[in-house]
């Protein structure tokens, strides 16, 4: 299983690709720049669910 900090590791890494494909393709809505953003978007809603189930139970 990844730690916290990896897993904000890769999102950031994920995160410049798409900042880098967006330059490359200029378009938000280019099939490339979508599918990273989707491989972003799991990427952050996974480490949310990591971060919820972290939290101690009050």
């Amino acid at each position: 299983m990844k730690t916290k900090d990896g897993m904000k590791f890769d999102i950031e890494r994920e995160r410049n690709k798409l900042h880098k494909m967006k330059q490359r393709y200029r378009d938000f809505n280019h099939p490339k720049v979508l599918e990273q953003s989707a491989v972003l978007d799991e990427l952050i809603n996974q480490y949310n669910r990591f971060l919820r189930e972290d939290k101690p139970i009050a």
